[in-house]
């Protein structure tokens, strides 16, 4: 492993997410958001995947966590692989879907290092609520790059570097709500719409979309939004065949 994939994370947000890995799966545990959002994630990549949709796909999950999207994804038909880099949310991954009997492939491994050993496997990529965490986010999208097929889509989500953002998803959400437990975000991490879209263009991928995602922590409801200034979803495709 070379020292840019080594250093491309921190041990303390790979710290604190281990630490909810027990209760990952629990709808009303720190994670309930994730599991308000989770369902609009999954209808987001199957509307944009062109025919036969998920089904029979070869889908990779990066910076998977507990498993929610990878299983959902499974679920929807495809081929999953996922990787995190805290072993203690891979384990709790793992035997749910003893529980569930849903098949996903989870493995401890960065995803510099499988771009490297799988470049042109997957025919999607996804990439949820990873990017603000990680030093170097550019390398992260370049690494997904490398693993789409052509026509291959990279599904990613992260959150707006906006007042509305700090005021909502650091304030409101960890310090006023408590629907977060505190730390979890830092705002210098919060990406603009402007900067992944040039990161996706120097990866050689074209942006087919942004589309915010609305969150309603009082119902517990989550929904597609015109409005980017606090979550939003971006979708890119790899130009090549199938596109």
């Amino acid at each position: 492993m070379t020292a840019a994939v080594h250093d491309n994370y921190r041990q303390a947000e790979l710290d604190k997410f281990a630490a909810l890995a027990n209760r990952w799966w629990d709808p009303d545990g720190p994670q309930r958001a994730l599991h308000a959002l989770n369902p609009v994630r999954l209808e987001y990549v199957r509307q944009r995947m062109p025919a036969p949709g998920l089904p029979g796909r070869d889908v990779l999950d990066v910076g998977c966590g507990g498993g929610l999207l990878s299983e959902a994804l499974a679920r929807a038909g495809a081929r999953v692989t996922a990787i995190d880099l805290a072993p203690e949310l891979v384990k709790v991954a793992r035997l749910h879907t003893l529980e569930s009997g849903v098949q996903v492939d989870y493995q401890v491994k960065p995803v510099e290092v499988l771009a490297a050993e799988r470049p042109g496997s997957f025919d999607a990529v996804t990439c949820m609520e990873m990017l603000e965490h990680v030093p170097d986010p550019a390398a992260i999208v370049a690494a997904c790059a490398t693993l789409l097929r052509p026509g291959g889509r990279l599904f990613l989500s992260t959150l707006n570097r906006t007042p509305a953002a700090f005021a909502l998803a650091i304030v409101g959400a960890e310090y006023v709500a408590g629907l977060l437990p505190r730390g979890t975000h830092s705002y210098a991490g919060f990406i603009r719409p402007s900067e992944l879209g040039a990161w996706l263009r120097a990866a050689g991928l074209q942006l087919e979309d942004v589309s915010g995602l609305a969150y309603d922590p009082l119902r517990q409801r989550a929904g597609l939004s015109k409005r980017t200034a606090v979550n939003y979803l971006a979708c890119a495709v790899k130009p090549g065949a199938g596109t």
